[in-house]
């Protein structure tokens, strides 16, 4: 095959693409390129515990920034920070590994809204298709719901730490039981909790790319895999009623533009900013603001980047003594090299250790004792980013066909850096005295309040041709005021599990202090809704979901083929109908695998095995 001509093309390595990219190049009579703007993923991404540190670095992060519509009044400068994974794994190399499904009736819904073949029935076959779940006694599983046969490391953190089974017991003794979250347990209308499942293996991340790329399938003859490269378009051929995805064009890292092209198909796997944006460039979208952008319009497609979703979260964190684990202490297992520099108790420059007085030389120790333990075991305070627990249930709101609250548990609460430099939150108004609140070295636990099933939407519009531009996003938070109360009832039950906590119990919620005054709340007594509204709408953030703006049957059909282009497909959680009520890793996982199937059925490639 000439040079720069392939089969496939898959534009994104990331939680999808890196799935398709494997699956069709089992085939060796394929001939496939995945084309990724990042590189390979750094080595800290393999340790758990440091994904913060993976956060705003633009080497890896797209550095995306948001209108957060209604809330972000406590953000410093009004402005919602997107982390996405800009390197093979994609986000699946940054996100805190939690591995939800999702609850069935939120697949059930979408075949209800014309997603033909996206049930939940026919799409349990490519979770398990993918899931090598390391057994456990843990946690309750459902054996028929998992499988020990895929390339995805699935694990539940160890040792388990005795705050996340507390939390556990909170739950229960609040009515909501214990059990498999992944498989039937889920459709239990009180709700379930449990340990959370997350994308391990041996204490280490087991990303999109260490599962499916790394290794043997990245050193087949037939798939080529082009890093450092910005897809600026897809190159379309014919016109109106003709038009063809025909391949891409990119530009290398010293700005070189080049052009590949596929054979039988474009996949754009670039997320739910990267997909529109891509598509938006290359013409397709709406055409008022094609027009506006000074782009041809090649295809009036009036849905792309519409329709926006994500997840929202608030972090409510609690005095803990006794319970809670300090972040300092928790951050000994990372090794000497987190204790160094601005605050830390370590010189930033190690040749300066020698002068280094007895307590701080013990510290270091203790420190170099524990990563060593985590790199020979996987064990430890590093194999899991203390996001450990999680529990599902219905609010009582609406949407009986699904679990619409999720409250995610940590049995730490990450320090200032994390809520002021990565959350882009006022931390000062947030807290009294956020050194207190903060304090790495005190005991504390944070409840995340985690509504799934928002009724808002928002859009990604482009701002210029220019496709090193990120476009506009409008994240529209509680632009439906459904998404208010949910929060709100989110809030409260983080507070009953607070009052459920059993013995020694934990302490109060460090409320911000300037509303709690505003609205007369003072701790231990039950705030009113005025209250929690007005500090869901300064203090909430995302959690990293973004999906639908490019959804089945708006932009693409129930096979991912872009309508009224040949040859092009998107394959993300871009073409999600709606909300999955879970951390979306998962399905967008679950997506690639299904979408290489249904690649390989049109086009006769043979893959290794169909469950389809």
């Amino acid at each position: 095959m000439p040079e720069g001509q392939f089969d496939f093309i898959i534009v994104g390595g990331g939680s999808a693409g890196a799935v398709i990219a494997s699956r069709l190049s089992e085939d060796p009579s394929c001939m496939v390129a995945l084309v990724e703007a990042g590189g390979h993923p750094p080595e800290r991404e393999r340790i758990p515990m440091a994904t913060a540190t993976l956060q705003c670095d633009p080497e890896i992060d797209w550095m995306y920034r948001a209108n957060p519509g209604k809330a972000g009044r406590g953000l410093k400068d009004g402005r919602m920070f997107l982390p996405r994974g800009k390197m093979l794994g994609g986000s699946s190399g940054m996100n805190y590994m939690a591995y939800v499904r999702g609850h069935p009736g939120d697949f059930d819904k979408w075949e209800s809204l014309g997603a033909d073949g996206w049930s939940y029935d026919r799409v349990l076959p490519y979770f398990k298709k993918s899931e090598r779940f390391n057994a456990t006694n843990a946690v309750s599983i459902d054996p028929e719901s998992h499988s020990g046969d895929g390339p995805l490391g699935v694990s539940v953190r160890s040792p388990v730490l005795p705050p996340s089974l507390q939390f556990i017991s909170a739950a229960v003794a609040s009515g909501i039981p214990e059990g498999d979250y992944n498989g039937a347990d889920r459709r239990n209308p009180a709700g379930v909790v449990s340990l959370f499942h997350t994308t391990t293996e041996k204490g280490q991340r087991s990303s999109t790319y260490h599962a499916f790329l790394e290794g043997t399938p990245e050193a087949r003859d037939n798939l080529t895999i082009v890093t450092k490269a910005h897809v600026t378009r897809v190159l379309l051929d014919g016109e109106g009623d003709t038009l063809r995805a025909s391949g891409i064009e990119y530009e290398d890292s010293a700005g070189t533009r080049h052009r590949i092209h596929g054979a039988k198909e474009v996949i754009l796997s670039a997320g739910a900013i990267g997909s529109p944006h891509i598509l938006l460039l290359s013409g397709i979208g709406p055409r008022r603001e094609l027009e506006f952008a000074e782009i041809e319009c090649r295809l009036d497609s009036p849905h792309v980047g519409k329709h926006l979703k994500d997840h929202l979260l608030l972090g409510m964190i609690f005095d803990a003594p006794g319970v809670g684990i300090p972040l300092g202490q928790a951050g000994l297992s990372l090794g000497p090299d987190a204790l160094r520099g601005p605050g830390g108790p370590l010189p930033a420059e190690p040749a300066e250790d020698a002068n280094l007085p007895d307590e701080l030389k013990a510290l270091k120790a203790e420190a170099e004792r524990q990563l060593a333990e985590y790199l020979e075991s996987g064990s430890g305070y590093a194999s899991s980013s203390l996001y450990d627990a999680g529990l599902w249930c219905q609010s009582g709101l609406g949407d009986e066909h699904s679990h619409d609250i999720q409250i995610g548990f940590v049995p730490t609460a990450y320090g200032e850096d994390f809520f002021g430099d990565l959350c882009n939150l006022d931390v000062a108004s947030q807290y009294e005295d956020h050194n207190v609140a903060l304090d790495p070295m005190a005991p504390r636990v944070t409840f995340v309040a985690n509504p799934v099933l928002q009724r808002s939407e928002g859009e990604i519009t482009i701002r210029s041709a220019d496709p090193h531009e990120h476009p506009q996003i409008d994240l529209n938070y509680y632009g439906d005021p459904h998404d208010l109360k949910q929060m709100v009832a989110a809030m409260r039950l983080c507070l009953k599990l607070a009052q459920n906590w059993p013995e020694p119990g934990i302490g109060d919620w460090f409320a911000p202090p300037d509303l709690a005054k505003k609205h007369g709340y003072r701790p231990g007594e039950e705030p009113s809704d005025a209250f929690l509204e007005n500090v869901a709408l300064h203090y909430t953030n995302t959690i990293y979901h973004q999906c639908c703006s490019c959804r089945i049957g708006d932009v693409v059909d129930p096979r991912l083929r872009v309508l009224g282009v040949d040859g092009l497909r998107v394959a993300d959680a871009s073409v999600m109908p709606d909300h999955v009520s879970a951390n979306t890793n998962a399905a967008c996982i679950m997506i690639g695998e299904k979408a290489a199937e249904m690649i390989a059925s049109d086009n006769g490639v043979r893959l290794a095995n169909f469950v389809g």
